[in-house]
């Protein structure tokens, strides 16, 4: 049976990361250095998450995360541990799809090569990518909120895209759709054992999925003779393969926005009008957490595609900047997209739109361990916004 999961999400969400403290980021750079032993990282890592925990607590966030304190980017975890891959201190430029918005951003700074992962053999996964940190996060959390406690996972694709034809050796694998099988077993896997240790509630985080909304990024790979519209379909068969035989009553949200990197810089511009109706209909999550605090992101347009049976985060809120947005503006635009699911292809009432809408941030206050230019405190007091906003519009929930 297909129904609308909500709580989650909740009525006032967030993306996953948050903002690290100093002191955890020098004790990373002494781990790092090799200056601490692994023990002593894990100790203060468990004291700067036990504070972010207690935190969302107090402002009344209940898709607690552990921020990704035990993260250096927010994509980590997968493919770092799945055997097959192999961190490449320096990978040449030309390995670098040039068309991808951040790769594009990243050249204009004139950088010759950088790390990243590629495959070198089969894809196996022989260890967890999350659970790890998922049962560190139950130890610090109390057992009746473990169900809604929220794990943020790398996109499938992430590396895929960025490395195009470089992604995989011809030998390992003879096609994309091989390749990809091989990576949707393992996160059938992943999910399957953190479903078996009580998680409910997931966030696969991809803005590469955006940046198919970006005309840059279009144009580029129709120069280099790349089929974008079979690129795309590709994608949302993976993430519908990687989700073969999950449970029902596990919520998993699918995370777009226009990149977040150090100090909060995004890469891509361009509403969701051009992947509307196969981001909504064909990939089979319950729930989108969608970047909208800025023009860059379009209109609500695209929300009339929205499925009775799915629900959208409204990300109106920044996580770049300090200032507070208006509380009343923050309403009048969950009214705007309400009004607009409403008049969609499946025509519905406004309350019953209005019951498909939750807020949040638009992303993470640190997708990078540096993080945004926002304090601790900035990050509080936005939540503690959302939270707010939340309460007025929706007081029954």
């Amino acid at each position: 049976m297909v129904y609308l999961h909500l709580n989650p999400p909740f009525r006032a969400e967030h993306i996953g990361s948050l903002k690290r403290p100093s002191w955890l980021l020098e004790k990373r750079a002494q781990f790092d250095a090799g200056k601490c032993a692994i023990e002593e990282l894990k100790e203060v890592e468990d004291k700067a998450i036990q504070e972010i925990i207690d935190m969302q607590r107090e402002v009344g966030i209940k898709s607690i995360t552990d921020g990704e304190f035990r993260r250096h980017m927010f994509f980590d975890g997968v493919f770092d541990n799945l055997q097959g891959m192999k961190h490449v201190p320096d990978v040449p430029q030309e390995w670098f799809m040039d068309y991808v918005p951040d790769v594009a951003a990243f050249k204009k700074w004139d950088f010759k090569a950088a790390d990243s992962y590629i495959c070198q053999g089969k894809l196996v996964r022989t260890k967890p990518f999350y659970i790890p940190q998922f049962e560190a996060l139950k130890k610090l959390t109390k057992p009746e909120e473990h169900k809604s406690l929220k794990i943020t996972m790398c996109a499938p694709e992430w590396f895929h895209l960025r490395h195009g034809p470089y992604a995989y050796p011809k030998e390992v694998y003879n096609n994309d759709e091989e390749y990809f099988a091989d990576i949707a077993i393992a996160y059938q896997q992943e999910i399957k054992e953190l479903y078996e240790a009580g998680c409910r509630n997931i966030q696969f985080d991809d803005p590469l999925l955006a940046y198919f909304c970006a005309e840059s990024m279009i144009t580029g790979m129709e120069k280099r003779g790349v089929d974008h519209e079979r690129l795309l379909d590709l994608y949302i068969k993976t993430y519908n393969d990687c989700l073969k035989g999950r449970p029902e009553d596990m919520t998993v949200g699918l995370h777009l926005c226009r990149g977040n990197f150090r100090n909060g810089m995004h890469f891509s511009e361009g509403g969701y009008d051009r992947i509307a109706i196969k981001l909504f209909q064909h990939i089979n999550v319950d729930c989108y957490y969608l970047e909208y605090d800025t023009e860059r992101a379009g209109t609500f347009e695209p929300l009339k595609f929205l499925p009775p049976t799915k629900s959208v985060v409204l990300g109106l809120v920044s996580s770049k900047k300090p200032q507070l947005e208006d509380k009343a503006e923050l309403k009048n635009r969950i009214s705007q997209a309400a009004q607009l699911i409403s008049q969609g292809e499946d025509r519905r009432g406004v309350d019953v739109a209005m019951n498909q809408i939750c807020i949040s941030p638009q992303c993470g206050f640190a997708s990078h361990a540096e993080g945004n230019p926002v304090s601790g405190d900035d990050v509080k007091r936005k939540l503690r916004l959302v939270v707010e906003v939340a309460t007025e519009v929706w007081p029954s929930n």
